[in-house]
């Protein structure tokens, strides 16, 4: 068996993705039983300066085309470069990082390939005991939340190849001991028309703010419980003492107590920090899913039956106007 990992490269910091590593990983480990290739795809203007992180994580090849005309997205000729090399390589499996990237190209390319893709899926797994068909080998199961993130949802694709999903980032994890793999490059042999590239659109406009949850490996994070967004200023103290992030459930930011870019949950980031302080966070499944894998979880509510209690590890019952303070006072006596 072979996948294939669409790499991208983040602008800001000129290296891979950390879904893309997350993704280097799971594939390898999809790949071990069957002994199969995992092999990157990268499309843009140079490839990403930690290159080797990708083998590290489990790549065996990466076929990457290069071009200064591919600096930014272009859709068509990001499909059509990778949809060529997809025909080349003749992959089961294409994963995709669901970026704003992998969510625009990876539709395009399984359309045209006549093939199925699952968005956004938390979880991948092999398996050929029910879907199994002759002269197609092994299904990848691909589940995700579904119906506001209730259920789970396990998709297969049985009859058609190669089998695409997009995968959130922060929902895989990566390997405890870095993988010893040669790097191999290939220089991608592909037919590229300059017409695909269109410049008659907006200039790309940065984000003011850029929070990377991925290095932080403490989050403090305020629901709508918190009450205000001055109060909500005493969180940013905290994390800042901490030397942590500041994070928000859904509800903080739809009472304006916090920016969308700070949200986490089935609609804002997947977080797996080894500390998350819950401040006035009720719980909800939506929210639990993009944290639940903490490695400590510490909640601080008033209301004791709030389900956010049933995943902590420690909890505190009480009003946060006179909790925060205090920790703030205690944490800045040990600065």
């Amino acid at each position: 068996m072979q996948t294939i990992v669409y790499i991208e490269k983040n602008p800001i910091t000129n290296k891979s993705r950390f879904v893309s590593l997350e993704l280097a990983y799971k594939a390898y480990t999809l790949m071990q039983p069957s002994k199969g290739e995992v092999v990157g795809v990268f499309v843009g203007d140079s490839l990403p300066e930690d290159t080797d992180d990708l083998f590290k994580n489990g790549l065996d090849r990466l076929i990457y085309y290069t071009d200064d005309n591919l600096k930014n997205l272009q859709s068509i000729a990001y499909k059509n470069i990778i949809e060529q090399i997809i025909k080349s390589e003749e992959p089961d499996i294409v994963l995709f990082g669901a970026t704003h990237n992998g969510r625009d190209i990876a539709p395009l390319i399984a359309s045209s390939l006549r093939t199925g893709l699952t968005a956004d899926c938390t979880q991948l797994y092999i398996d050929d005991l029910i879907y199994r068909k002759e002269n197609k080998g092994q299904s990848l199961f691909q589940v995700r939340p579904a119906f506001g993130g209730n259920i789970l949802a396990t998709i297969v694709t049985p009859d058609n190849r190669p089998m695409m999903a997009s995968v959130r980032e922060g929902v895989m994890t990566l390997p405890e001991k870095k993988l010893n793999k040669p790097v191999k490059l290939e220089k991608a042999n592909v037919d590229f028309n300059k017409e695909w590239i269109k410049n008659d659109f907006l200039s790309i406009i940065p984000k003011i703010k850029h929070v990377n949850f991925d290095t932080s490996d403490i989050i403090v994070a305020g629901g709508a419980g918190v009450g205000s967004k001055e109060t909500f200023n005493l969180l940013h103290q905290i994390a800042k003492s901490l030397g942590g992030e500041v994070g928000s459930s859904r509800a903080a930011v739809d009472f304006g107590f916090s920016e969308k870019v700070r949200q986490i949950g089935q609609t804002g980031s997947i977080v797996r920090p080894k500390l998350y302080i819950a401040c006035g966070i009720s719980g909800q499944i939506q929210h639990r899913a993009g944290m639940e894998e903490s490695k400590k979880i510490i909640a601080i509510n008033n209301d004791k039956d709030a389900p956010i209690f049933g995943i902590a590890h420690k909890g505190i019952i009480g009003d946060l106007n006179e909790i925060l303070p205090v920790m703030l006072h205690y944490l800045r006596e040990e600065e």
